[in-house]
């Protein structure tokens, strides 16, 4: 088995912890705890409690895992209360 071997899986956040740690359910059950990959964090991609999304682990280690992908469409992200804006709009520059 080769350094570059992951196993990839989905699943849905069910849990924010500190320290950009997420606790995520996989399709197929198993609950890992993940971390944000560092292209997420370079790009400053917010994921949020029922976001979707995908992680990839190592075959040594299936209790953890780097959170690489978060997918967008209508089963990404909690459901939005009535009235919420849909979205900030972007700062202006001067």
């Amino acid at each position: 088995m080769a350094k570059e071997d992951v196993l990839t899986f989905d699943g849905m956040v069910t849990e924010v912890m500190p320290d950009a740690r997420f606790r995520v359910e996989l399709d197929n059950g198993h609950i890992v705890v993940v971390y944000t990959a560092g292209k997420m964090k370079k790009n400053r991609i917010k994921t949020l409690v029922g976001d979707r999304v995908t992680v990839e682990m190592t075959p040594y280690d299936l209790d953890k895992g780097r959170l690489v992908f978060r997918h967008k469409g209508e089963g990404s992200g909690a459901p939005r209360p009535p009235g919420a804006p849909a979205r900030r709009p972007p700062p202006r520059r001067r």
